[in-house]
């Protein structure tokens, strides 16, 4: 429907500008192409004349602005070959097939597929039978009194946040890590292990190496029958990163609207705001802390707020996992700081665990659940409280413990994290390929903690 409707937009404009079918490019400036005589609404695509082996060919353009008569065009390739007054067509003047750029696939034919961020095929399967519709990012409120609260327990597989960090059902939650502590191999046991029906990953910036190794090394070839995989790697034009998010939040929608349980994962959202903020900054957009733009502290909330219990009949939910590179500076990231304030909770990987060995590295004392008091027993949250203050107090200590210098009997907590320690750090720590459901995670938790008045 809306692609008829763009259709009978380019006619009546047609009529109105009578002689002139195409425009032309009158300048080039970082990523963004200014061109004039196209007359199309923002988020359209046209193609744009170049010069490629010495043949003219055309590139696709997506348009993201305007000012007055002047377009902004953002290429979803590269800006070579493109010259001086290069003719600007757009998809009604030339026998291109326009809906390959506005229709996407949607439907259970993606199951078990690694497409980009157009729905284009990217392993060797064949083309996707199914439907093809246009879709638009930016949707109508979500009423936040028809969401349904989160009172049911997401069991991950992993020991560690089952017992200490509990998932609900449709919770958002952000993995906090710099590059090299495990990020990927927490991902992936999730996905393995995680109980969902639909499982949606959008990895964003992935080193080209490293996106076939996750796919069939970490999340493993039955996880990905499950799976849709949406790959914008480190090569590509920064609008195939933002709309690889995008696509993938619809696709996790769409499933969630047929009562399904998805989980989404991207990976990551740093670098979806930078490709944001590369964007930006091309078109002069004024920067506002680290060279973001004001609209990405808008636009990030936007983002999270689509996932959730956003199904209003309760049969189907979006628990979303963001990772956040942190890049040594936690404190001053503008990325993670906002992130923090929307999402349900965080999980933070340690630098220090990481060089010990110590996996999953999950930082217990700097990660929280924020909707874990409201889907759990009483007991297991009394007994999660107590081992965090365990390892909040034997990490405060240590460098007396290490040193020699306590002496037992002058602090009774710091004696039973002592006593329980060595037990404690293997029952934190579990292998890839090791599943630990919730239910066992609580009975390991019970084991741990028997001989504490509690």
């Amino acid at each position: 429907m809306w692609f008829h409707r763009i259709n009978n937009f380019e006619k009546k404009i047609s009529l109105i500008t009578r002689d002139i079918s195409y425009g032309r490019v009158l300048s080039v400036n970082n990523l963004i192409i200014e061109a004039t005589g196209i007359y199309l609404p923002v988020g359209y695509f046209c193609f744009v004349e170049r010069m490629y082996r010495e043949k003219l060919s055309k590139v696709v353009c997506k348009i993201i602005g305007f000012k007055e008569k002047i377009i902004f065009l953002i290429p979803i390739t590269s800006l070579d070959g493109i010259f001086p007054g290069s003719k600007v067509f757009s998809g009604y003047h030339t026998n291109h097939n326009i809906s390959t750029y506005i229709k996407f696939p949607f439907g259970r034919q993606l199951l078990g597929r690694i497409l980009d961020s157009f729905g284009r095929p990217l392993d060797d399967l064949g083309k996707i039978k199914s439907k093809k519709k246009s879709f638009s990012f930016f949707k109508s409120f979500i009423n936040p009194l028809k969401r349904i609260p989160i009172t049911k327990v997401l069991d991950t597989g992993v020991r560690a946040i089952n017992s200490l960090l509990t998932v609900g059902r449709g919770q958002r939650m952000g993995i906090f890590s710099q590059p090299g502590l495990g990020k990927s191999m927490l991902l992936g046991m999730m996905s393995r292990y995680t109980d969902a029906d639909v499982i949606v990953v959008s990895l964003v910036g992935e080193r080209g190496r490293e996106v076939k190794e996750f796919i069939y090394n970490v999340l493993g070839v039955n996880s990905l029958k499950k799976s849709v995989i949406i790959v914008s790697p480190a090569d590509v034009s920064p609008i195939f990163k933002i709309q690889s998010v995008q696509y993938a939040t619809s696709i996790a929608e769409y499933f969630c609207k047929k009562n399904n349980h998805v989980l989404l994962i991207v990976d990551s959202l740093t670098r979806y705001a930078m490709a944001y903020r590369e964007i930006s900054n091309a078109m002069y957009e004024v920067p506002v802390l680290k060279g973001y733009p004001a609209s990405i502290f808008s636009n990030i909330p936007y983002l999270i707020e689509r996932t959730g219990n956003v199904n209003s009949n309760g049969f189907g939910s979006v628990t979303s996992f963001y990772t956040i590179l942190t890049e040594g500076d936690e404190y001053n990231d503008p990325i993670l700081d906002i992130a923090k304030s929307v999402l349900d909770g965080h999980i933070v990987l340690s630098q220090i665990l990481s060089e010990e060995g110590h996996y999953p590295a999950i930082d217990i004392e700097k990660s929280i659940s924020r909707s874990m008091h409201s889907i759990v027993n009483n007991d297991h949250y009394k007994k999660s409280i107590y081992l965090k203050k365990l390892i909040s107090c034997h990490r405060h200590h240590s460098d007396l413990i290490n040193l020699g210098v306590y002496v037992s009997g002058n602090n009774k907590l710091l004696d039973e994290a002592i006593s329980v320690w060595p037990i404690l750090k293997k029952f934190l720590q579990q292998n890839f390929l090791e599943c630990c459901t919730y239910t066992q995670s609580i009975i390991e938790l019970s084991k741990l903690l028997k001989n504490f008045n509690i």
